[in-house]
């Protein structure tokens, strides 16, 4: 913090029917909420000055969050705990911050940092969930795994695109499974595809109920945490 600039990290959910909105839809809700919050954020230079803010890495529409983050700059000191109750008043409950912080002002853009995710793919599977591990299992021995996205296959290279290997477990009835993968520039591989290839694999036409992010992570900080 340095120049009459300050940094605010924050994190929020995408929840209930708002995880159906857009990178775009979320990113305008919260500066939206920002302004309404009151708060003295900075703008950019040049011929069309916008609000400073950064966001970490886009969610697909429909899949969940408990962890989204988005840096804001703020021309003024405001204590953490203020700016979280004000941007909580001011936001749908659904993207309402869970936490406020301050980083460097030089602290690496969120979407370059932030490599690692983990996600909650809740399932309609009717079998065990050590069944529909030894599938995933097989799945990840085969090294690849070739998804088709409107019309063009991407081929996932599973060793270096999975940091952990996937687990199952049996949650309130349903079976979950906890996949954690590694983002780049080239993209990301979609957990659910991951599993509705077990579940081809498995012949029982299982489905994916729901998908949540659960952890954004850099690097490191995944070696430490989560390996």
């Amino acid at each position: 913090m340095s120049n009459g600039m300050f940094r605010a990290r924050i994190t929020y959910p995408k929840a209930g029917r708002l995880r159906f909105l857009s990178h775009l839809e979320v990113t305008n809700a919260c500066e939206r909420a920002a302004r309404r919050a009151g708060l003295p954020y900075a703008v950019t230079q040049g011929f069309n000055p916008k609000m400073k803010v950064g966001f970490g890495p886009a969610l697909p529409v429909g899949t969940g969050s408990t962890c989204e983050r988005f840096d804001l700059w703020l021309r003024e000191y405001v204590p953490a705990d203020e700016v979280l109750v004000r941007l909580q008043s001011a936001s749908p409950s659904d993207l309402a911050p869970s936490e406020a912080c301050y980083v460097a002002l030089r602290a690496p853009a969120l979407t370059v940092s932030l490599t690692i995710a983990g996600y909650d793919v809740e399932t309609g599977e009717s079998g065990s969930a050590e069944d529909l591990q030894g599938f995933l299992d097989a799945v990840v021995k085969t090294g690849e795994l070739v998804v088709e996205h409107k019309g063009k296959q991407k081929v996932f290279e599973l060793t270096s695109t999975l940091p952990k290997e996937p687990t199952v477990r049996s949650m309130n009835g349903r079976v979950v499974v906890d996949i954690t993968t590694r983002m780049s520039e080239r993209g990301s591989l979609r957990p659910e595809a991951l599993v509705m290839a077990a579940f081809e694999r498995s012949g029982t036409g299982g489905s994916v109920l729901s998908v949540t992010r659960t952890h954004l992570a850099e690097e490191e900080e995944a070696v430490r945490r989560l390996l």
